[in-house]
């Protein structure tokens, strides 16, 4: 059984089949899938765009140096990790070696098609009340080519029947000037507060 054969499908089974998933090449130099992580009762599923190193190696999703930024973030904002659901459009990691390092490149297209089964499996398994794309790839991934993070993100977009706010993926701010971190972080905060302000009461 699949994830697309799942009318309701729980968080487990799809992890234990995306486990063993060959829907792309990707599969076969990483060391392992990496699925999503967080409470099925998650108000707030992150979408980032792919595993990082870290992340390839532990099998968990945003715990490498974006996920601490990642996490900042969140408690600025008043959002609490535990109760979110954080997962990547793509569930390998693609790179390419140089000497020893293993440098993240870019996943394509096509490993976003063979993984969008897995992400709508997520979200028809968390059913959250607000999603967030975390980067362009993660946000185009969703919202088609002409999504411009520039133009969009911090607003609130309606994506079939879901409120998603799109924002930065974390790793762009370490990526960045060190002297710009401190606003970089604010701003991402900022975009993180409008999905908090979407959070249904309780």
């Amino acid at each position: 059984m699949t994830a697309t054969d799942l009318e309701h499908p729980d968080l487990d089974d799809l992890r234990r089949d995306a486990a063993a998933c060959t829907r792309c090449e990707l599969y076969e130099p990483a060391t392992q899938t990496v699925f999503g992580a967080g409470p099925s009762s998650a108000w707030l599923v992150l979408v980032g765009e792919q595993p990082g190193d870290r992340e390839d190696q532990a099998g968990e999703p945003f715990v490498g140096p974006a996920g601490r930024v990642l996490d900042q973030a969140l408690e600025r904002a008043g959002i609490d990790r535990d109760g979110v659901y954080v997962t990547n459009a793509v569930k390998h990691f693609r790179f390419e070696r140089e000497g020893k390092r293993r440098i993240h490149k870019t996943p394509g297209v096509t490993h976003i098609r063979a993984c969008r089964p897995w992400l709508d499996g997520e979200l028809a398994a968390v059913h959250p009340a607000v999603l967030g794309t975390l980067g362009a790839v993660a946000g185009k991934a969703l919202l088609g080519n002409a999504f411009k993070i520039t133009e969009q993100r911090g607003q609130v977009l309606e994506w079939e029947g879901y409120q998603l706010v799109p924002t930065v993926h974390p790793s762009s701010i370490l990526r960045g000037p060190p002297e710009a971190r401190e606003e970089s972080l604010a701003a991402l905060a900022a975009d993180l507060k409008v999905a908090a302000g979407l959070r249904p009461r309780a």
